[in-house]
């Protein structure tokens, strides 16, 4: 008997992962999700829009679905679409979620959206716009007047873009989260149920859910009653009892559970065991539990995306450009062996799992010939004086760089602090490299020496390197964010000069001659293609800086690795000549490129 109602739930799970045209509805029954008053099982596989190229959305999606998934789960980045307060863009690019919600629709998936405000993803700031910290005293994710301002205009102006596609409206949006994992960060659960009103009271009214880590005190601070629960992750029995207790009377599942990992700048490339993945899903499938992959496709933080990690004062842990998370389908969209074991696994309680894509064509380039072109120091704008330093973010700035330039009057060598470096600073002496501070762990004073010259100028180039995205430190200012003494005597009026390397700054950059004795240099080649691929920029022969492929910022590299290549999608590419711009902080000396198919 027990085995025949085992068989008859599974069965009815297995037919209601199939998608139906026309309006359905959708609903949070005690423990089950309910599509049209019957039990329904997500399998999601999670992607990010703003990481893809908008020519490969139709691809990734298909080849989720052909994973097993019926689901496509998805962050909108705030900051990818309101760069300037109240200027969006929902329209240009990969910022058209419109488009990206309608290609989910026609390919019979549904969508569980995660809109924020934060979401944060290990993407820059976790999606708040940078243009928050201009106000010296902003309280983030709570009732702060200035926040909540910012945050209703945004929810105004996504609810337009995503009502008409909700399940409510015969669109295929199930679900759509409040905040991200705030049990991680607050306690504030007014702020919660204002996020909810400013979603229901713009038409949006799908069930919500949250997500949080499976510990009481996440579960308690990050839930609201009513909402189905999110566990990020739910790996065992005992995680969805917490959540059931915790939250009563609504559908658990775990919104995120992880087949891969991120990685930082200096590490080795995460690449968790896959045997226990199989096990975790083994186990959701066989008790009927609904979840999600985070990711299932992790894409490129393309430009000045990638965020940051930071668990104490003087940590700072910065993400490296590629997106991969050792993911099942990887950044260039191939699907892994970790994809086709889950799809088997999958394939034995889901019906009609759909045939794989064709992958995506990727080929090498042979050697590109670079040359260098300019330099920095013979490209800096106006400057703006300032009694003392401020960072990025007061200047209307996101990232890119910015020189702080002063005459040293009393002490003229001897220990220079920086309080504090955000994020890798280069530090100048009368136009000579003196050396480097990097913002982890707080080592921030380097020496200054002698010099017969009466007045000193000193110079400091600071890179910003990704918001900090997650948990207690996110009011994360890029720059000289507090002073700079030497032997403790605090500098005072300084020149700043702000360059925010978007891509205005960097094709008005002119040809100049370059100081060798200086950091800071532009290199520039072509190279011509008879047809276009995926290619991978292997920049292992540069130091640290970022690429340009035809006006498209591919990201940054660095020595300290692992990532060694960054990933160019073909459709940045043409046939005929192609043009590649290469900043690079500490090389002086060109060095030729090549493309390559893979990553590694």
């Amino acid at each position: 008997m027990i085995k025949k109602i085992v068989f008859v739930l599974v069965s009815l799970f297995m037919l209601s992962n199939s998608y139906a045209q026309g309006k359905h509805v959708f609903s949070l029954g005690k423990n089950d999700f309910l599509l049209d008053g019957k039990p329904f099982r997500i399998i999601s596989g999670e992607m990010h829009p703003g990481r893809i190229p908008k020519e490969y959305w139709r691809h990734r999606i298909q080849m989720t679905k052909a994973m097993g998934c019926n689901t496509i789960a998805l962050y909108v980045f705030w900051n990818h679409h309101e760069t300037e307060p109240g200027k969006f863009d929902f329209t240009s690019e990969n910022r058209n979620i419109g488009d990206f919600l309608k290609i989910c629709e026609e390919e019979k998936m549904w969508v569980l959206l995660r809109p924020g405000p934060y979401v944060c993803g290990e993407w820059d700031f976790g999606g708040l716009p940078s243009y928050l910290l201009k106000t010296p005293d902003i309280k983030l994710r709570c009732m702060d007047s200035t926040y909540l301002s910012a945050v209703k205009r945004y929810v105004s102006r996504l609810s337009a873009v995503v009502k008409s596609h909700l399940v409510t409206n015969g669109g295929n949006i199930l679900m759509v989260q409040i905040e991200n994992e705030y049990g991680s960060f607050g306690n504030d659960r007014t702020y919660l149920e204002t996020l909810h009103g400013y979603w229901t009271s713009n038409g949006i009214n799908t069930p919500f859910y949250t997500a949080d880590g499976p510990t009481p005190y996440m579960l308690e601070a990050g839930s609201l009653p009513g909402m189905a629960v999110g566990l990020d992750s739910g790996g065992d029995p005992r995680d969805f009892n917490l959540a059931a207790k915790t939250n009563p009377g609504v559908p658990v599942f775990s919104s995120e559970t992880y087949p891969g990992w991120l990685t930082h700048w200096g590490e080795k490339w995460a690449k968790p065991d896959t045997t226990s993945l199989l096990k975790e899903i083994k186990f959701l499938l066989d008790s009927s539990h609904s979840f999600n992959f985070y990711v299932i496709h992790g894409g490129t933080n393309f430009g000045f995306t990638a965020g940051a990690n930071s668990f104490s004062a003087t940590q700072y842990q910065p993400d490296i450009t590629s997106y991969d998370y050792d993911a099942p389908i990887n950044e260039q969209g191939r699907a892994t062996p970790k994809y086709y074991a889950l799809r088997n696994l999958i394939s034995k309680y889901i019906k009609d799992v759909p045939a794989i894509p064709a992958p995506i064509p990727a080929m090498n380039i042979p050697e590109i010939r670079m040359q260098t072109y300019s330099s920095l120091w013979s490209n800096l704008p106006a400057p703006v004086k300032s009694a003392q330093p401020k960072p990025f973010e007061y200047y209307g700035q996101n990232q890119g760089m910015m020189v702080y330039k002063t005459k040293l009057i009393g002490h003229k060598s001897g220990k220079l602090t920086i309080t504090e470096p955000h994020d890798y600073a280069l530090i100048f002496l009368n136009g000579k490299f003196i050396d480097t501070i990097f913002r982890d762990r707080g080592k921030w004073t380097v020496n200054l020496p002698k010099t017969d010259v009466a007045n000193p100028e000193l110079e400091i180039l600071v890179e910003g390197m990704g918001h900090i995205n997650f948990a207690q430190f996110m009011i994360d200012r890029k720059g000289i964010t507090d002073r700079v003494t030497l032997n403790g005597m605090t500098l005072m009026n300084w020149e700043i000069y702000p360059l925010p390397f978007n891509e205005k700054y960097v094709t008005q950059i002119k040809s100049s001659a370059v100081d060798t004795a200086r950091r800071g240099t532009f290199f520039q080649g072509s190279f011509n293609l008879p047809q276009t691929a995926d290619t991978y920029i292997d920049m292992s022969q540069y130091k640290k800086g970022m690429v340009w492929v035809n006006g498209h910022n591919l990201g940054r590299y660095w020595y300290v690795g692992p990532q060694q290549r960054l990933y160019c999608p073909a459709s940045w590419l043409k046939k005929g000549e192609n043009k590649v711009v290469v900043f690079d902080l500490l090389e002086n000396q060109a060095k030729n490129i090549i493309g390559k198919e893979t990553m590694e």
